[in-house]
């Protein structure tokens, strides 16, 4: 019997306050190594402030967030090392041209040259960026930029990846690229937290589900167990709507 993939996130009895907002409320997560995980949720109910302490941007009012057995508090430059990060709003520096923003983020993890070199070579022809990558960042679409940031964030071979609305401004093509990459990463053994409004694909691609709503996370597991769990045998969206109890638009 051969050993479970090593856990590579774990928030344990995590709590933020923003003052007296309660923001995240006692959220006990664990996901192992190959796994893609959906986080779901209406909008306002914690899932940026997840994500920020799964980055080291904020740290939890109480508990603790580990990161391929690494506390973010107090091992944060070991955790991130480890980390790419896909925000929502893709950010480029715009006086330099995509080629020379990937070198920027291969020296800032450090990669060797001639390593970095062939990264680069194969995120360019990877992300189709040839068209634009001599260009200066300035002019991009934002699909350009999206892809441009996707690339950056695969240069050092993350062993976890977290990735905020993904797909946002993307082209048909480029959305089903986008989802061959992510279950081509879970399947060489990365991780892969997704939080997303589109539960078109969270239903395709997800190994398991998380919906969090009012900082709380109210239900975890795959599609069929949350089905079990809303008592509902519908689609994603309906068990979502079950789930929390919202109005039939999640927008």
């Amino acid at each position: 019997m051969s050993d479970p993939p090593p856990l590579m996130i774990e928030l344990d009895h995590v709590t933020k306050r923003y003052g007296t907002k309660l923001a995240v409320d006692d959220l006990c997560l664990s996901i192992h190594a190959g796994e893609l995980f959906a986080c779901l949720g209406p909008n306002g109910a914690g899932k940026t402030t997840t994500i920020k302490m799964l980055v080291g941007l904020l740290f939890p009012s109480s508990g603790s967030v580990r990161v391929g057995g690494f506390d973010l508090q107090r091992q944060g430059d070991d955790a991130r090392r480890l980390i790419s990060y896909l925000p929502d709003v893709p950010y480029l520096y715009e006086k330099l041209t995509g080629r020379e923003f990937l070198w920027f983020i291969a020296e800032m993890y450090g990669m060797d040259r001639s390593l970095a070199a062939r990264k680069i070579d194969q995120v360019i022809e990877q992300f189709e960026l040839d068209p634009f990558v001599d260009d200066l960042t300035e002019r991009y679409s934002h699909g350009m930029r999206q892809r441009t940031v996707f690339a950056s964030a695969l240069l050092h071979e993350p062993q976890v990846l977290i990735v905020d609305e993904p797909t946002v401004g993307l082209d048909p093509a480029s959305v089903r690229k986008l989802k061959n990459i992510l279950l081509d990463l879970t399947r060489q053994g990365a991780t892969v937290f997704l939080s997303t409004h589109s539960l078109d694909i969270v239903q395709e691609l997800a190994s398991r589900i998380g919906i969090i709503h009012r900082g709380r996370l109210i239900g975890c597991g795959t599609l069929e167990a949350l089905r079990k769990q809303a008592a509902h045998d519908g689609s994603l969206e309906d068990v979502f709507l079950k789930l929390t109890e919202e109005e039939p638009s999640i927008g």
